[in-house]
């Protein structure tokens, strides 16, 4: 029996068109870096295939993943483009990598080996990326070991150095001077491996902040992450966004009203009393669903008929309610814009997490699987 989506009480709305407009913009300031838009955890919330497929049709040339899974999945979906795994996979996982035609990072012999064997086992050669880290200190190999790194993987037949690379760790504060250091000391790695012969085809170390904000940083490639969402990478890029649209929508519909007196409170623990008679509307949505609990706390307001809403009392696992103050004609069915715009208003996702002191990607990233997405 098929499913009527457009009974469910709360869903998000993704304009892949937008996603295509966001592509486009960056891709004329990064110019001749080629994007390779980063579609992990399911798109940062938007949804890895259409946000897949828009970024391509705009012009990206390939794709980034966190998981081998997220590659597995896109490559079901028909996804022909290149897909790099963004840090080394467990050892089980080589057999997809490889079967699958997804691009791995290598940082360490051990990972070099097992998909050097997978690739030797399948009568492929597997092209590979080596990640650096100059800095960030989460993954990559030192750049003392790089080059041996380096020597080790050619020494497997079934294995080619594809592309060289690193990540920086504020790229969201260009005045930082962890930038300098850290594209120095890639710039210097990446010469080693020149003189030695070791001449990757991808070279690339900027994130969209950096891609944004150090044309030096782009080299022949960005990884472009949150954004081509529309949303900012941090306050010290945000003068650089200037043309991006925020590509999310969430939104829900009125379940209920009720007429709540004064000095009554609402939701459990009863900690928000009234000043007034108020017209309370709950919305089927809550922390389940991405909506942040600590959301309540802030001066945040979502949209109903227009006009901005504070929340009232705690935002529940399943639901949230709405203050409508006196405005009588909010009814069931009513939508409500969480984020996105609603006539003359807009409630955007980087508002959310400045209110509750986090950023814009856990915002979205944290939107539940069962809210439904609609593709526009």
């Amino acid at each position: 029996m098929s499913v009527d989506f457009s009974g469910r009480w709360a869903w998000s709305e993704v304009h892949t068109g937008i996603i295509q407009h966001n592509v486009a913009i960056i891709a004329q300031r990064v110019a001749p870096a080629q994007i390779w838009a980063v579609v992990k955890a399911n798109a940062y919330g938007h949804g890895a295939v259409p946000v897949a497929q828009a970024a391509l049709a705009a012009g990206a040339t390939g794709l980034c993943v966190a998981i081998t899974d997220e590659g597995v999945a896109l490559r079901r979906a028909g996804i022909t483009a290149p897909i790099l795994l963004l840090s080394e996979q467990p050892a089980e996982m080589s057999e997809f990598i490889v079967g699958y035609g997804l691009t791995p990072t290598i940082a360490s012999t051990r990972g070099a080996a097992t998909i050097a064997q997978a690739a030797a086992k399948a009568e492929r050669t597997v092209a590979v990326h080596i990640k650096v880290d100059t800095g960030m200190h989460r993954v990559g190999v030192a750049p003392n070991e790089s080059i041996n790194l380096a020597n080790y993987i050619q020494s497997f037949g079934s294995l080619e150095i594809e592309g060289l690379y690193t990540h920086f760790a504020v790229a969201d504060d260009p005045s930082h001077p962890a930038n300098e250091k850290q594209l120095n000391l890639f710039k210097e790695v990446v010469a080693q491996f020149a003189e030695r012969g070791i001449n990757p085809s991808m070279v690339h170390a900027a994130n969209s902040a950096a891609a944004l904000a150090n044309p030096d940083a782009r080299f022949n490639m960005v990884r472009l992450g949150i954004a081509m969402y529309g949303l900012r990478p941090g306050p010290g890029v945000a003068e650089l966004c200037e043309g991006l649209i925020p590509a999310l929508s969430l939104k829900g519909r009125v379940s209920a009203v009720r007429l709540v007196s004064a000095g009554e409170a609402v939701s459990y623990g009863l900690r928000r009393p009234l000043e007034t008679e108020s017209l309370i509307a709950t919305v089927p949505i809550g922390y389940a669903d991405g909506v942040p609990r600590t959301l309540a706390n802030s001066d945040i307001q979502v949209l109903v008929n227009g006009e901005p809403r504070s929340l009232a009392g705690t935002i529940t696992m399943d639901q949230l309610m709405l203050d409508c103050g006196n405005d009588f004609d909010v009814t069931v069915g009513d939508e409500v814009v969480l984020i996105g715009r609603q006539g003359e208003h807009s409630v955007t996702a980087d508002a959310w997490a400045d209110a509750i002191g986090t950023i814009g990607y856990e915002i979205v990233c944290g939107i539940g699987a069962r809210v439904f997405r609609r593709y526009q």
